[in-house]
């Protein structure tokens, strides 16, 4: 399914937010396929410790500095470069820091899309726009069957809103200016826009998530929290969805925008998700030692109990299919972590994590 992910090789391919967690897993991974790669993010990565820094990524890529929200900034930088593709990834990826700071959220979310959209179409060498959003654009329902990409969206809290509102620029901008049926006349752009949830991975080290704080529990050895162990949820290694969106980039670098422009849905294999305590007590079962502890804040109520993706459409039409289940995924996870406490390299363990999975889904598991 990924042989066709050769043809990045010695593509350039710009990705913004590319110091974050998913965005250093897309480098390591865009690196490995031969690709040369610019990257595009704030001086400071969003964590400390940060995945991109403990991987040396910034040595072997094009490591530019700037704000996503300054569009003279990256309009320079995309005349400069000229990318064939961009993978934009930058956002403020937090829902409960976007209650702190809702302003922040939507200007870097909506606005930041935007200005992508807007340098792409004044530059001639971009031929693929992959936008990434969240499954948490969805105006969610609680229903048991997952959301498909012509669902309605919406959004209560200001990050699941702040997405949704990209995605109405990404639509307005396609209907506006990248109609499928002006592509090699009008322009030569196909855009679209990727969707998944719950992502995790070794690397991780933002607040408030589940899987990096069970890790820096049971490093620390004390008891992992959980904030309501019933929440279900489609969690899938950083890699799955990263596989779709690479997987999905090939295919818009090779032309037919009428197939590959428009939304796009990525998840695991369990289609009914997977609580939070079980992720808990099979974390805890991997390290081989441990404890979690129920604590349920006010806080908690700010966020949905259930919420899963169909990614039927990309099954059919890109014949992509998600390659780790869950426990495959905890077993890489407390492989990185383990890796990172005791010094290991972890440039050398991204690849081969990378290279295992890779050859994990290209023999049909």
């Amino acid at each position: 399914m990924l042989e066709e992910l050769s043809s990045y090789k010695n593509k350039k391919v710009l990705i913004t937010g590319h110091t974050g967690f998913k965005g250093s897993w897309l480098t390591g991974w865009c690196l490995m396929l031969g690709a040369d790669v610019v990257g595009f993010s704030l001086p400071e990565p969003p964590t400390s410790p940060s995945n991109y820094e403990l991987c040396d990524l910034a040595s072997q890529i094009t490591d530019v500095q700037g704000d996503i929200n300054d569009f003279e900034s990256l309009n320079r930088l995309i005349q400069a470069e000229r990318p064939e593709i961009i993978f934009h990834m930058a956002a403020q990826p937090l829902v409960l820091t976007s209650f702190e700071n809702p302003r922040e959220t939507f200007g870097t979310n909506a606005q930041g899309t935007i200005n992508i959209l807007e340098a792409a179409r004044h530059c001639d060498a971009v031929k693929a726009v992959v936008c990434i959003t969240t499954d948490k654009v969805y105006e969610n329902k609680e229903w048991l069957y997952g959301y498909r990409e012509d669902d309605r969206l919406g959004g209560k809290d200001p990050y699941s809103a702040s997405k949704a509102m990209a995605e109405l620029a990404i639509s307005s901008y396609v209907q506006s200016f990248f109609r499928p049926e002006w592509h090699g006349d009008r322009h030569n752009v196909i855009v679209a826009s990727v969707r998944a949830g719950n992502v995790i991975g070794g690397g991780d080290f933002a607040d408030f998530r589940l899987v990096p704080d069970c890790m820096k529990a049971l490093i620390d050895n004390g008891p992992i929290v959980v904030r309501n162990p019933n929440y279900i949820r489609p969690w899938q290694h950083v890699l799955v969805p990263l596989g779709g969106y690479l997987l999905l980039g090939a295919k818009m670098l090779a032309g037919n925008p009428e197939q590959w422009s428009g939304a796009w849905n990525f998840g695991p294999p369990e289609m009914n998700g997977i609580s939070t305590s079980q992720i808990a007590e099979k974390l805890i079962e991997q390290w081989g030692s441990g404890e979690w502890i129920c604590e349920n804040p006010d806080a908690d109520k700010l966020e949905t109990s259930y919420l899963r993706l169909s990614w039927e459409k990309a099954a059919r039409k890109l014949d992509w299919r998600p390659g780790y289940d869950w426990e495959q995924t905890l077993a890489d996870i407390t492989e990185w972590y383990k890796a990172w406490n005791n010094d290991e390299d972890l440039g050398k363990l991204m690849q081969v994590q990378i290279q295992r999975y890779s050859d994990w889904v290209n023999a049909g598991n």
